[in-house]
């Protein structure tokens, strides 16, 4: 039987090109590879990790999903979470949200914030799961003038 391993682990250059699929199949506004490699290296606050799905009897390694979350002080923003939508809820999503989490609550961040598109059922019923609550929309938000929902969850000892 072949098995089949999740690791989250820190992303490198390697993991660009499936990075930049993943956008463009997840994101309505993609970041291009000049916002990746920003992200990856140049912004201080960034933690770029991805989802690495491994068939360790033929030592096959894909790259399934990623985030992005920066943090500052006591709090920190998720600016993206990415699953490939043929994965989508097969808790991988879960498994990256608890590292975030494990990792926020070890840096003693006190909240995690971020901002979802208003309709986008999908991610804010995920948001809701993971004990974000929704605080307020910030209007027009987003380049095509669509709203955002502002949701916050309170770091602790789960």
């Amino acid at each position: 039987m072949d098995y089949l391993y999740v690791t989250v682990r820190e992303a490198t250059d390697n993991d660009i090109p499936a990075i930049l699929e993943l956008e463009n199949l997840c994101f309505i506004d993609p970041w291009n590879k000049e916002n990746v490699l920003y992200e990856m290296h140049e912004n201080p606050v960034s933690n770029f990790w991805v989802i690495e799905l491994e068939e360790k009897t033929q030592n096959i390694k894909s790259v399934v999903g990623f985030c992005d979350y920066w943090h500052t002080f006591d709090s920190a923003t998720i600016a993206q979470i990415a699953v490939h939508p043929h994965l989508q809820r097969k808790q991988l999503g879960s498994a990256m949200m608890d590292e975030i989490i494990n990792d926020c609550y070890a840096k003693k961040v006190q909240t995690l914030t971020l901002e979802v598109r208003a309709n986008n059922e999908k991610a804010i019923n995920f948001y809701l799961k993971h004990g974000f609550k929704k605080e307020v929309v910030k209007p027009h938000y987003y380049k095509d003038g669509e709203d955002a929902i502002y949701m916050i969850r309170k770091v602790e000892d789960d």
